[in-house]
């Protein structure tokens, strides 16, 4: 049977082969998906076996190694280049396996329709996910963007990375008065550290835009809405990722309607 996997360091939290499998139950396809534990040393091994398996279509890249994914699979699009994270591993046509970027249009994904063109951004990390996000937040044109990050210097190279303008402060800084605020950090994640952040800078039309989705209701989106702020939460960006990559690992787009994202959403959050 041929099947696709989630692969990091942690995994358990992850909730892709419960999205991946109900896509694939609601289209009756012979596949599975699964999480698969792989830490940083055991990465180039992980690659070498998977590959040699003709039933493999491919892998999501989680934390710990959206950049280091490079180092094994081959990235055609210049992925590294242009982003510099990858989160998926699929099978081309000719049967090489290659690695691409879905995170950046997952993110993107609910933020289609709103005019950001110019407007100041705040976005809390500097790792790999952040890189979708910027890339993506460079593709829409917003106007200064402050970063906040544990390694200050790491956070304003990636902004330089990107041609956005800005600045780079630490992670005690006080929030600008942003239109948007992105966690793209593993903070507030389960297991990792809290995310403690003042939102009382912000206007009262700004958006909070959280990626983190274990668990759902993060304790930053939690105080957004306890102030009647707009918010996003992790499963958005994870199910438009995850329904792009899908496509990738088997053949077919995943369904989409409102009936079917009604009721994974509910599976997700139950």
């Amino acid at each position: 049977m041929i099947y696709a996997e989630v692969i990091g360091d942690p995994i358990a939290h992850s909730k892709s082969p419960i999205i991946h499998g109900f896509w694939l139950d609601a289209l009756k396809l012979e596949g599975a998906y699964r999480a698969h534990h792989v830490a940083p040393e055991g990465l180039a091994a992980y690659f070498a076996e998977r590959t040699a398996d003709p039933d493999w279509r491919g892998c999501n890249v989680t934390l710990p190694h959206k950049q280091a994914v490079f180092d094994h699979i081959a990235d055609p699009g210049d992925v590294r280049s242009s982003i510099g994270a990858a989160n998926t591993v699929f099978r081309g046509e000719d049967g090489a396996f290659l690695c691409t970027n879905t995170d950046a249009a997952g993110f993107y994904a609910p933020l289609d329709g709103l005019d950001l063109t110019g407007a100041p951004v705040v976005v809390i990390g500097a790792g790999g996910a952040a890189r979708a996000v910027l890339f993506a937040l460079a593709k829409l044109g917003v106007g200064p963007v402050t970063m906040l990050n544990r390694n200050v210097l790491k956070a304003a190279a990636l902004l330089s990375s990107f041609g956005l303008k800005g600045q780079a402060l630490p992670l005690t800084a006080q929030l600008p008065p942003a239109a948007l605020v992105v966690n793209a950090s593993a903070l507030g994640m389960t297991g990792q550290a809290p995310l403690t952040i003042d939102l009382d800078p912000l206007p009262q039309d700004a958006l909070v835009y959280d990626i983190v989705y274990a668990p759902l209701e993060t304790p930053l989106l939690a105080v957004a809405r306890a102030r009647d702020l707009d918010t996003i939460d992790g499963l958005e960006m994870l199910i438009g990722q995850a329904a792009l990559a899908f496509e990738l690992f088997f053949g077919v787009a995943p369904p989409r309607d409102e009936d079917h994202d009604t009721r994974l959403r509910a599976l997700l959050t139950a």
